[in-house]
């Protein structure tokens, strides 16, 4: 894949044969290095490609990309440029948000037609569902966030006096531009009553344990999508594939190999 090798500084994780199938790993508040275990095991079989997005781990934000729809727009477009077909999606988080906003793009835009082929979505916030609130990620300490996100908290946790200058102005700044591209509830009020406008098949994963979005919260966004796959992995939270890797691909292995 060729379509992200023209954005200046953003660095790209790949792995797998480049004339086999693409699969766009998307990440969420937490950086790259979150769905690094995804590209691995993902690329054994197809070509995981997971670029950094704009304006995470000091990579410039341009002003053009303002919101999750933004950035979704803007990988369909570099996807169709390079000439893709049929890609896989999959997003953890926001890296969720932004693979079903993309799957609502490119299902509205006949231009579109044939470009994603399929979505996993990984405890993906940004729709509203009644009764299951969005925690407040922004209102967290790092002790809280390990508490919401992690089944076991304390494998979770990192205390921030051990972090570097460095790497706290990189978690500021990383914090920054998820408040601007999603928002401070991490949320699209619209979003749950589109999902029904996706034409694709979708996997919807969530972790019994998690706390940022609860399973009841995950199961609502799966049932507005056509057809979608529902998938709890126990003894996980937030990201699934960091705490329980197996259980994770036992249930993604198999929707891939359909699809």
């Amino acid at each position: 894949m060729t379509f992200l090798h023209d954005i200046p500084d953003i660095p790209v994780l790949q792995a797998g044969d480049p004339a086999t199938r693409t699969v766009l790993v998307l990440h969420g508040g937490g950086g790259p290095q979150t769905v690094a275990p995804i590209v691995g095991h993902v690329g054994a079989t197809m070509h995981a490609v997971a670029p950094t997005h704009p304006g995470w781990e000091g990579t410039p934000l341009p002003a053009s990309i303002a919101s999750v729809a933004d950035l979704a727009a803007d990988y369909l477009d570099r996807l169709s440029t390079a000439g893709e077909r049929d890609v896989v999606l999959i997003g953890s988080s926001i890296g969720g948000w932004i693979a079903l906003e993309m799957a609502l793009q490119a299902a509205a835009e006949e231009r579109y037609a044939g470009l994603i082929g399929a979505v996993v979505a990984i405890d993906g916030v940004g729709a509203v569902v009644e009764g299951e609130p969005i925690a407040d990620f922004f209102a967290l300490d790092a002790r809280g966030l390990a508490e919401a996100a992690w089944h076991d908290p304390d494998r979770g946790y990192r205390d921030p006096a051990s972090l570097t200058d460095e790497q706290r102005a990189i978690q500021q700044a990383n914090g920054r531009t998820m408040a601007t591209i999603a928002g401070a509830g991490m949320s699209d009020p619209g979003l749950l009553g589109r999902l029904g406008a996706i034409r694709v098949p979708t996997l919807v994963v969530w972790g019994e344990s998690d706390r940022i979005a609860t399973p009841a919260y995950g199961r609502a966004v799966a049932a507005a999508i056509p057809g979608a796959q529902f998938a709890e992995i126990p003894a996980a939270g937030h990201l699934p594939h960091l705490e329980a890797p197996e259980a994770t691909w036992a249930a993604i292995d198999p929707f891939l190999a359909r699809v």
